[in-house]
């Protein structure tokens, strides 16, 4: 196959607003070094990671929502997930579906036309265990939002699926991310699971994972939305931010909460929490600086559980559950490359239900 020497791709040039995004349409095509394969992109899942990582919010001298304007400044220390600085140009964009076309040293010519999916998971080869020495794809390297891209072998996985390139694309961070935190959580038929911001990628993936483990799930989301969340299975529909919501839950009893809201309202979420409950989070969408009475803590036997760096079980486990039908894509909506922006807009100001999917 002969490959193009230039591709168009969405570099993220530093930290900040829409303006540190630089559509290029003459960016060198990545080379597979030893161990990678080279992917022809077909369509690249949007998520918070990627506006975190751009505007710095993973810094804790930022502490306002992912959609809010603010005049805070990451502090050059921390602003990307993993506590270190990225290095810009980068590309951006974990959950690639694609097309392997090349591949480097050591990698099978086999390979060469396998569909794949992303494992963003990028683990040190000697000790892949060690969460501290894990990086991310689209962060600690470059990602899809491109024509093509890179990544190593190990992290192509296969997918046999009728599914669309962009419905595919919707799976490997939200999805993941939602199961890694059902795991640390120990989510099983007996629970009773309340999700916050179940319209969204990761709460819609919520929903649909703890259903399969065979929990009962009351979901939270704006009205609007209710009918698109109860198709993925939702046993109960609430408001996305009830007055009373001890009320609002009636007789049902909350033992674990699956969180990526947080903000102001999240003390109201450890009130309905039955003691010995579980509480696991994965983002803080509304705000990351929320009020804890440690009272409610330890009186009430609770447990927290912080899940970012999923179990290496989960992704070949996910492909497992797409290829058998146990899952489906919460695909809203598709744009262009060059419309990122449009995209990213329309995530923050969260006009869709479910995923968005930009296409090369």
């Amino acid at each position: 196959m002969n490959l193009p020497r230039t591709m168009h791709a969405m570099v993220t040039i530093g930290h900040g607003g829409f303006e540190k995004l630089s559509y290029e349409t003459d960016w060198p095509v990545p080379t597979p070094a030893k161990g990678d394969v080279l992917i022809e992109v077909k369509a690249c899942g949007l998520n918070n990671t990627d506006i975190n990582t751009r505007i710095g919010w993973y810094s804790k001298a930022v502490t306002t929502a992912t959609d809010s304007d603010t005049t805070e400044e990451p502090d050059g220390d921390d602003p990307a997930w993993g506590g270190s600085p990225i290095s810009f140009p980068r590309i951006q964009g974990a959950d690639v579906c694609g097309i392997i076309v090349a591949v480097g040293e050591g990698v099978s010519e086999a390979r060469i036309g396998e569909r794949i999916i992303a494992d963003d998971w990028l683990r040190d080869e000697d000790d892949p265990k060690d969460i501290n020495r894990t990086g991310y794809f689209g962060s600690e390297r470059d990602g899809g939002f491109a024509q093509y891209t890179t990544m190593p072998s190990r992290n192509a996985l296969r997918v046999d699926s009728t599914l669309t390139d962009a419905e595919l694309a919707t799976f490997s961070c939200s999805y993941s991310t939602a199961e890694g935190m059902l795991t640390r959580a120990s989510v099983t038929s007996t629970d009773t699971i309340l999700i916050p911001g179940a319209s969204g990628g990761v709460g819609g993936a919520l929903v649909q994972l703890a259903k399969r483990r065979g929990a009962r799930v009351v979901a939270m989301a704006s009205e609007a939305k209710h009918e698109d969340v109860r198709k993925l299975g939702a046993d109960v529909l609430l408001p996305r931010a009830p007055s009373d919501l001890r009320a609002a839950l009636g007789s049902e009893r909350i033992t674990v909460i699956a969180d990526v809201v947080g903000g102001p309202h999240w003390p109201t979420l450890l009130d309905v929490l039955e003691r010995g409950g579980r509480y696991t989070c994965s983002g803080a969408i509304a705000g990351p600086i929320v009020e804890l009475d440690l009272r409610t803590l330890y009186l009430r036997d609770l447990s927290f559980f912080g899940s970012t760096v999923i179990d290496q079980s989960v992704m070949p486990a996910l492909i497992r559950y797409i290829e058998a039908g146990e899952v489906r894509p919460a695909l809203a909506a598709t744009y262009p490359l060059r419309e990122l922006q449009q995209a990213q807009e329309a995530f923050l100001a969260k006009q869709h239900t479910g995923n968005i999917v930009v296409v090369p």
